[in-house]
């Protein structure tokens, strides 16, 4: 169904969890802060007159054990709370490659997929020769993502492109080569779910980076221009923070600390 009105809702689901201490969270911070700071693994769902778009798809079980991670809810559980069901979504937008967005490639399996020329062609070209730059990528995911290329199920993206009336992507790099933000039309304004291109609230309020960058001159344009797509700071998205779920309503009371409403 067309999203005419081009004004969408919302939602961040919370499915995995990650103890830290702050200073793993900063380049260029204290290093001796041990003070905690957890990082939460979000995929979120904009949602408009019966049409439901998922951005990123978050990792599984497996994916979990490998990176040591703790699995809350899988995020098909936690759209289907909201009323989506994973076989029945027809668009995916993954801002970028890394194995906590792009996992469970076979959830959505009616899906077309929207992703960067560049992150794709980072993700299969000569920076993954280095063990290092692989770290953050799952091969399986990867392939999966070509897989679905030979089936007519990608569709690439130049730099900023709108996908949907009031719904756009927004193309920063920094963390990866690739990573977009995605601009959504709302009742409040423009919110942009920034993903990686800032972990954490406090990664734009100290204009510190998270550690894990390939271009930190990217990452820290990355954060002013979330100021500039967005109405406002408080309608900023940070792909990790546990602080999202807390800031936002549940989307139901029942939800709490696990789907917000972001609109």
């Amino acid at each position: 169904m067309a999203n005419r009105s081009g004004v969408w809702e919302v939602y961040a689901i919370k499915y995995a969890t990650h103890d830290r201490m702050a200073r793993e969270n900063f380049l260029g911070g204290d290093p001796h802060d041990s003070s905690p700071m957890p990082l939460d693994y979000y995929v979120w769902a904009v949602v408009s007159q019966g049409r439901a778009i998922v951005v990123d798809t978050g990792f599984d079980e497996q994916a979990a054990k490998q990176r040591g991670r703790k699995l809350l809810n899988s995020p098909a559980e936690g759209l289907r709370t909201i009323g989506i069901k994973a076989e029945k979504v027809e668009d995916v937008i993954e801002t970028h490659m890394h194995y906590d967005h792009a996992g469970n490639h076979d959830l959505f399996r009616n899906a077309r997929y929207h992703l960067q020329d560049r992150e794709m062609a980072f993700c299969t070209g000569r920076y993954m020769t280095h063990p290092m730059m692989r770290l953050p990528f799952n091969g399986p995911d990867v392939v999966a993502m070509v897989e679905k290329l030979f089936a007519g199920r990608v569709e690439f993206h130049d730099g900023d492109e709108e996908i949907a009336a009031g719904l756009s992507v927004h193309l920063v790099g920094g963390h990866s080569l690739g990573l977009q933000m995605v601009r959504v039309k709302t009742r409040r304004g423009y919110v942009v779910l920034a993903s990686d291109a800032a972990h954490y609230y406090a990664n734009m309020d100290r204009g510190l980076p998270y550690p894990f960058v390939v271009h930190v001159g990217d990452t820290l344009e990355g954060f002013r221009r979330a100021a500039k797509l967005a109405d406002s700071a408080s309608h900023i998205i940070p792909g990790h923070d546990p602080e999202v779920v807390l800031r936002y309503p549940a989307a139901k009371p029942k939800l709490r600390g696990w789907v917000a409403r972001l609109d």
